[in-house]
């Protein structure tokens, strides 16, 4: 049985912003679980026995090679995709680098990585990375 089509998956979200207020996001690769292509705040799936923070420290990691700290939670959003058969619900943190440079290390999953002004990230975003940014843009305004 897979997670997210046999049975809702529990995935889980960073929006990592550094210190000039850019943020992070990762162009999904041919390998990804959907949505290929896309642009996204990265993030993974949650495993059994796993708090969402240490999956988010595992996933980038092991994505990217980088040490983060796991802020307040932003959101938590229902991902939903028909086309591709999908249901997760997503919680998304606010994040920071605590060490290294983001680097890709999974090519196949990945294809781009960069830094945007929140007005300035790619049109070519997720379903949930989205709804992510207007929640984020929405709470830097107040």
């Amino acid at each position: 049985m897979k997670r997210g089509i046999d049975y809702i998956g529990v995935g889980v979200g960073a929006i990592i912003v550094d210190n000039q207020g850019r943020l992070f996001l990762a162009r999904r690769g041919p390998a990804a679980k959907n949505e290929r292509g896309l642009w996204e705040f990265p993030g993974g799936s949650v495993e059994f026995g796993e708090t969402m923070a240490d999956a988010l420290r595992r996933e980038m990691r092991e994505e990217f090679g980088i040490e983060i700290t796991v802020g307040e939670l932003l959101d938590v959003v229902d991902h939903i995709l028909k086309e591709e058969g999908q249901h997760w619900v997503s919680p998304t943190f606010l994040c920071i680098i605590a060490s290294g440079e983001p680097h890709i290390m999974e090519p196949e999953k990945c294809a781009e990585i960069g830094w945007f002004h929140p007005n300035e990230v790619p049109k070519e975003l997720t379903q949930i990375s989205r709804e992510n940014l207007a929640h984020y843009v929405q709470r830097i305004k107040q």
